[in-house]
């Protein structure tokens, strides 16, 4: 960081961030059960924001241009980047805007087992949760990728900022196989900010099940209106709408007209919507100081959130860009009840996307279950096309909970009305 404060001022740059970080990642890399590479990864690197001042039409302006740079650099080479970054900032520029209010204070600690244990132990034991659900025949694991990160980061910044933080997180993706009757696979993901061996384990015990389901679906959904009932992530990729919605990026701009105070929800016959931006840091990149903050209370409109720059514009408390939410609804019917509605719960898709400027949702169906009298059949093909904004004024959330890395909430959404498009039988 000295380095580069030095080599900043020789530039003769004067206003800037940095943000640097280092990161030890144990990563196992498996075949089946069979352990193929293992490797220990250390890391250093520095994200350094330059900004530039300038005028336009009588107009005070500011620019900004990002470089990364790393500490095997030499300083002749870093004191180009730098000019040159600092060069192309004056082609970028906006209306200015005051930088992050300088904070200091001392390092943040992460705390628990993950951030405290040596990142090798904690893989191992991921792993060994990971196959711990492969009992059943039928299915099982093809490959599976994990990796323990241990991150120290800093931030400095030319008001005098200096605050330093450290995190850790378990991520990984793994690949699941069916043979008979047709041969099938099934990619998921996972990450955590502790050692959830437990979750982890029910996840790919139902990722295992799915891949089963998957093997002998069936092409005969019928095109209509259904009752949609989505779980785990595409839960979390629906509900995020209101996040984004909410942001000063979407705002600032008018791609979104939201205001605080605003009931975003509607009227509504069903479940009233709390969600709360949750810190996964002490600080943002920017060196912002970041807290849990409520965004939605009881469908209405509590706070925006955003990098520096837009939250400025819009004249608001800069909050940085938050990775995770929640979602407060304690749920009013179980997964159990869900079920024995007639209902058509999409597992997964090939493709799952949520549009954040028009609240529609669309996907291709790689398996769902038709539930008719509380029958579930498995099929697959065809595709859904919803819209939360026509959703959301009689939702139904499920007791049961789910939580990852980005998300703390109901495990399952019930919408209703929900445009299906399907498939002939083949």
């Amino acid at each position: 960081m000295e380095r580069i404060k030095r080599l900043l001022s020789e530039a003769g740059i004067s206003d800037y961030i940095v943000y640097g970080y280092t990161e030890r990642t144990a990563e196992l890399f498996f075949v089946k059960k069979q352990l193929d590479t293992r490797r220990i990864k250390d890391v250093e690197k520095y994200k350094v924001t330059v900004y530039r001042t300038g005028e336009k039409d009588g107009e005070k302006m500011r620019a900004s241009a990002d470089v990364t740079v790393l500490a095997s650099y030499t300083d002749e080479e870093i004191r180009k980047a730098l000019r040159d970054t600092y060069f192309a900032a004056q082609f970028a520029m906006n209306p200015y805007y005051e930088l992050p209010d300088p904070v200091q204070a001392p390092c943040r600690e992460a705390t628990g087992r993950l951030a405290a244990q040596d990142p090798e132990i904690s893989a191992g034991e991921m792993a060994a949760a990971l196959f711990e659900a492969e009992r059943e025949p039928g299915a099982f694991l093809n490959s599976a990728e994990i990796f323990v990160i241990h991150k120290r980061a800093h931030v400095i910044s030319s008001l005098g900022a200096d605050v330093s933080w450290t995190e850790a997180e378990v991520r990984g993706e793994y690949v699941v196989q069916a043979k008979e009757p047709e041969d099938v696979e099934m990619y998921r993901d996972f990450a955590y900010t502790e050692l959830n061996m437990e979750a982890l384990t029910a996840q790919a015990k139902e990722a295992l099940q799915f891949v089963r389901d998957r093997a002998r679906a069936q092409k005969i959904l019928k095109s209509g209106n259904y009752d949609l009932l989505l779980t785990d992530e595409n839960v979390m990729m629906t509900l995020w709408f209101y996040g984004e919605r909410a942001s000063a990026r979407m705002i600032y701009p008018g791609y979104s007209t939201w205001k605080v105070g605003d009931n975003v929800q509607g009227e509504t016959v069903g479940e009233r919507i709390t969600l709360t931006m949750r810190a996964l840091a002490p600080y943002s990149v920017e060196g912002i100081p970041m807290r849990d903050r409520k965004l939605l209370e009881n469908g209405v409109l509590q706070s925006t959130h955003g990098p520096n720059r837009f939250c400025r514009y819009l004249g608001v408390e800069p909050t940085g860009n938050y990775r995770k939410f929640s979602c407060d609804n304690p749920g009013t019917m179980s997964f159990a009840e869900m079920q024995k509605r007639p209902c058509l719960w999409a597992v997964t898709f090939s493709g799952f996307e949520a549009d954040p400027f028009s609240g529609h949702f669309a996907g291709e169906i790689r398996l769902a279950y038709l539930i008719e009298d509380g029958k579930l059949t498995p099929v697959t093909g065809g595709s859904v096309n919803g819209s939360i904004l026509d959703a959301q004024k009689d939702l139904v959330f499920s007791k049961e909970r789910y939580t990852e890395i980005g998300y703390d909430g109901p495990y399952a959404i019930l919408l209703k009305n929900v445009a299906v498009a399907g498939t002939e039988s083949v």
